[in-house]
C-alpha cells in the first residue's frame, strides 16, 4: 500500500504538528549526542521521513523522542500531529501516517483491528505501549502540604459522599494533618478525556466496583464539582481555589507547585515519583499475543503492593508488523528504538516515566520484529 504523505511545507504549518530533525542514513550510527543512553544504541535509519498522528496525551513525550531521534540521526523528519486518539487510529488505518498514537489499543469490536490489518497489506498491526504517564491527585488545602488518600475516599469525593476536608475518613488517613473544616471542591475535565477514562477505570478497579463511572466523561455523581476544559484549566482552577482537588497529568501540578497526594492502596502511603510508577509498570500484564503488547491496566490499577503508585495511563504507538516499504520500516524501527531509550530526565520533566528495563525489553523485541 502506498502511504499518503503531506508535503514538508504543509507539515510545518499544520496545527499541532511536530517537525524535528531525524534520521537520514542507512548506516548503524552509534553516536548519542546529549543522551548517554543512546551511545550504545545501534539503529538503521532509512532514508524516508515518517509521520504519526493521534493522542494529545503523548504529544510532549513524542517531542522528547523526536529530539533524541535528531541527536542520533540527521537529515530526516518526524511529523506528529496531536488530533486525538480516534483521529490517529483513523489516519493510520487509512494509510495517511506511518504510526498512530492512541490512548487505547485497537478495538476488534469497532472493526479497527481488521481495518489496520488491511492497511498493513494483510498483516496484523501491533499496539506498542511506548508512553506511560502518572495521574496525580492534586490539591489545594490551606496549611496542608502532606496528604494521603485512598481509592475509597477519592471515589466518595467524586460521588459527592465526602464533602469536607475534615471528614473522619480523611482524618483516619492523615492523623497528624491539620485538616480544615472547609468544603471539598472537586474539579474534573468537562471535555472528553483519556485522562478521565483512565481515572474512572482506576477507581472502578481499585474500589471493587463501588465506583461505577466509565468512559471519557466523568460519571461519578450528579452536580458534584466543577468542570473545566483541558488539563491546564483544571490545574489552574485548583491553584486558584482553596479546598480544591482534581485528577490531572503529573506535569501540570509539578509545574504549578501544587500539592500531590500520596495514594494508600492498603500497604501504606505511596508518593508519586518515577521509581514508584516504574514498579506499577513492571507489574503490568500483557493481554495481547506475541509482539502485540496490549496492556491489562486492571493489573496496574488493582495492584496493592507496597511502594506501587497505581494511577497510571499509557498510550500506544500503533504500527504495522509487516507491510511497510523497506525504507519506511527502517525509519519506524529507528524512531521507536530511540523512543524506548529516550532521555529519562527529559521525560520526567515532561510528566512521563521512562520504561523500566524489563518492560523496555519487551517493547524493543516488538520493535525489532517490525519488517
Amino acid at each position: 500500500m502506498r502511504i499518503k504523505r503531506h508535503s514538508a511545507a504543509m507539515a510545518v504549518v499544520a496545527a499541532g504538528a511536530l517537525v524535528l530533525a531525524g534520521c537520514g542514513t542507512d548506516q548503524n550510527v552509534p553516536q548519542g549526542g546529549g543522551n548517554p543512553a543512546l551511545d550504545s544504541v545501534q539503529v538503521q535509519c532509512g532514508t524516508k521521513p515518517i509521520s504519526g498522528e493521534g493522542s494529545s496525551a503523548q504529544k510532549n513525550a513524542v517531542d522528547v523522542f523526536a529530539r533524541d531521534y535528531g541527536l542520533k540521526c540527521a537529515n530526516q523528519t518526524v511529523n506528529y500531529t496531536k488530533s486525538g486518539s480516534g483521529k490517529g487510529v483513523a489516519a493510520f488505518t487509512a494509510g495517511q501516517v506511518d504510526f498512530g498514537g492512541s490512548d487505547s489499543a485497537l478495538k476488534e469490536e469497532k472493526g479497527e483491528v481488521a481495518k489496520a490489518a488491511e492497511r498493513c497489506q494483510g498483516n496484523p498491526a501491533w499496539n506498542v505501549p511506548m508512553v506511560f504517564g502518572p495521574i496525580a491527585m492534586s490539591y489545594n488545602i490551606p496549611g496542608v502540604s502532606d496528604l494521603t488518600l485512598n481509592p475509597d475516599v477519592i471515589s466518595k469525593i467524586y460521588k459527592g459522599e465526602i464533602k469536607k476536608w475534615d471528614d473522619p475518613a480523611i482524618k483516619a488517613l492523615n492523623p497528624n494533618a491539620q485538616l480544615p473544616a472547609i468544603d471539598i471542591v472537586p474539579f474534573f475535565r468537562s471535555d472528553e478525556s483519556g485522562t478521565t477514562e483512565n481515572f474512572q477505570k482506576y477507581l472502578k478497579t481499585a474500589t471493587g466496583g463501588a465506583f461505577t463511572g466509565e468512559g471519557k466523561t466523568l460519571q461519578g455523581g450528579q452536580g458534584v464539582g466543577q468542570g473545566r476544559d483541558g488539563s491546564d484549566q483544571v490545574a489552574q482552577s485548583v491553584k486558584a481555589t482553596e479546598g480544591s482537588i482534581t485528577y490531572v497529568e503529573w506535569s501540570f501540578p509539578k509545574n504549578l507547585g501544587l500539592g500531590i497526594a500520596k495514594i494508600d492502596s492498603g500497604a501504606g502511603p505511596v508518593e508519586l515519583n518515577t521509581a514508584n510508577v516504574g514498579k506499577a509498570i513492571e507489574s503490568a500484564k500483557i493481554e495481547g499475543e506475541g509482539n502485540d503488547l496490549k496492556v491489562d491496566l486492571e493489573s496496574i490499577y488493582g495492584n496493592k503492593s507496597a511502594g506501587v503508585y497505581p494511577i497510571v495511563l499509557n498510550t500506544y504507538e500503533i504500527v504495522c508488523s509487516k507491510g511497510y516499504d523497506p525504507e519506511t520500516a527502517k525509519a519506524v524501527k529507528a524512531f521507536l528504538t530511540v523512543a524506548a531509550n529516550a532521555n529519562p530526565q527529559e521525560l520526567e520533566k515532561a510528566g512521563y516515566v521512562p520504561l523500566p528495563e524489563a518492560f523496555k525489553g519487551k517493547v524493543l523485541q516488538a520493535v525489532n520484529a517490525i519488517s
